[in-house]
């Protein structure tokens, strides 16, 4: 198992935000990459006055539980070879790897004018836009209409089911009656850390991952959190070399690969960071 970060191209989203992408990356040295590169922005903005670009990591993590800086040990269910390792984001425990796409959100929050409840905003946001959009082209013929949304209780993205019979498949996601749903499972996390007005840590979606990880803890600090992953809901493929990883969902092939979805959530954040796509007003509180 690879034990140094594997970077791949950077290239830039527009003038205030690039991307890296790392691949088979243990979890400290990205850690520790990570810190390095966001206090040498906060140093180059406090001691010279220099705006830096913002940065979106996307990681592809080797298997790792997290326990956020004010995470509880009693969230750890078992003990396994997997090693735990106390971080410094917020939250509780949760476990990243393969198959499960992290992005981490080096932004300089002042800069951009978002408070931190703009961000998580946004995060939650983009990933229920693409994971909905994902929903939507790749629809069976099931009457149980899925959905994503985030609730206010607590930050993340979860999947809820529509209790009404039928559907009509014209229907949008915003006119779903939210006492017609259920949560049946939550999609993806959230957990960030703040210096200095410096946004670093961030995002994980559950897309094709083995959640069988999550069995040996309490998700989030959440007992008996039932984790999902869109692979058991929309059709998805391994990515390949051939396939362009900006390739739109189309009627006549509907498949999803890890580096489509990829592609679609960073565009989407891209667009918001540059103040393209606004926030929406929060749902009300949803029951767990």
């Amino acid at each position: 198992m690879p034990n140094t970060m594997q970077a791949l191209n950077t290239p830039p989203l527009n003038d205030a935000i690039i991307t890296k992408s790392i691949i088979a990356a243990d979890y400290v040295p990205t850690l520790d990459a990570m810190l390095s590169r966001t206090l040498a922005r906060i140093a180059l903005k406090k001691e010279q006055g220099l705006r830096t670009p913002d940065e979106l990591w996307i990681v592809d993590h080797n298997d790792v539980y997290t326990l956020g800086q004010a995470g509880k040990e009693e969230h750890i269910l078992q003990r396994t070879n997997t090693p735990i390792i106390k971080t410094d984001r917020g939250g509780q425990v949760t476990w990243h790897g393969h198959g499960q796409l992290v992005m981490y959100w080096l932004f300089d929050l002042d800069s951009i004018g978002w408070s931190v409840r703009n961000m998580v905003s946004h995060a939650e946001q983009a990933i229920e836009d693409v994971v909905n959009d994902c929903l939507k082209s790749t629809a069976s013929n099931d009457t149980i209409h899925i959905s994503a949304r985030a609730r206010r209780d607590a930050p993340g993205v979860y999947l809820y089911a529509d209790t009404a019979a039928e559907i009509d498949s014209a229907t949008s996601t915003d006119e779903i009656e939210i006492d017609n749903t259920i949560m049946i499972g939550k999609i993806a996390s959230l957990g960030f850390k703040i210096k200095h007005g410096f946004s670093y840590h961030g995002i994980a979606i559950n897309l094709d991952c083995d959640l069988s990880a999550f069995n040996a803890i309490n998700p989030c600090g959440y007992a008996g959190m039932q984790m999902l992953r869109l692979a058991d809901f929309v059709n998805m493929n391994q990515a390949t070399n051939t396939q362009p990883n900006n390739l739109p969902l189309t009627d006549d092939k509907k498949t999803l690969t890890y580096e489509q979805f990829t592609q679609q959530l960073i565009d989407n954040i891209a667009q918001r960071h540059a103040g393209e796509i606004p926030l929406r007003e929060l749902a009300p509180k949803q029951d767990r």
